[in-house]
């Protein structure tokens, strides 16, 4: 069975990312030094919190280098919601370069009259490109986000899209990289579903 890495820098919601991966019939281990990460298949970036801690808890352990490591040979990552921000080149939230292996800045959210910011609870996610791990989810499908802060979106990397207060991108994808900005974890049977498309991807 394919051997998939979650990857621990001290800021993952570790338990139910897990308990998700398994509920799909895959095989996933906690690791938080950067050997373990390597001999993994595939590797998810979960993430709670912010930006620059982010960053400083991936280059801490050395999974930063084990995240661009797996990108640069073409195995599998997904990240999820700060996972996905620092995949980007930088964020407004902090003055920490992100991991540059996706092209782009992440940008605050813009709070508007009847827009509140963080952005909490459920929302539609358009598809704007085909994408093996969204195939099977209809376009419009209401995942579950916590986030102040999202990247714009861009054609060529954005795979899904929402609106709160300004559109931005809440699923991209470069080469063996995906990434949602909601949380697939919380996100009842579509989010599973995805989950259990990651597992068939990497199998």
């Amino acid at each position: 069975m394919a051997r998939i890495a979650i990857l621990d820098y001290g800021m993952g919601n570790l338990r139910s990312v897990r308990h998700a991966v398994e509920r799909v019939g895959g095989s996933p281990s906690v690791v938080d030094k950067p050997d373990e990460a390597a001999r993994a298949d595939a590797a998810i970036v979960p993430g709670v919190g912010a930006f620059g801690a982010c960053m400083r808890g991936l280059v801490r352990t050395g999974l930063d280098a084990a995240v661009r490591e797996m990108a640069a040979d073409g195995r599998p990552v997904l990240g999820v919601c700060l996972g996905m921000q620092v995949l980007f080149s930088s964020s407004e939230e902090d003055e920490d370069p992100g991991l540059g292996l996706i092209p782009g800045a992440v940008r605050r959210l813009d709070a508007a009259p009847g827009v509140k910011v963080p952005h909490m609870g459920w929302n539609e996610v358009r598809w704007t490109a085909d994408h093996p791990l969204t195939r099977g989810i209809p376009s419009g499908t209401r995942f579950y986000f916590v986030h102040s802060y999202a990247p714009d979106v861009t054609e060529g990397v954005t795979v899904g899209a929402t609106t709160h207060g300004r559109e931005f991108g809440s699923a991209v994808a470069s080469g063996s990289l995906f990434a949602t900005q909601f949380h697939p974890e919380r996100s009842g049977d579509a989010g599973l579903a995805l989950y259990e498309a990651f597992v068939k991807e990497v199998a």
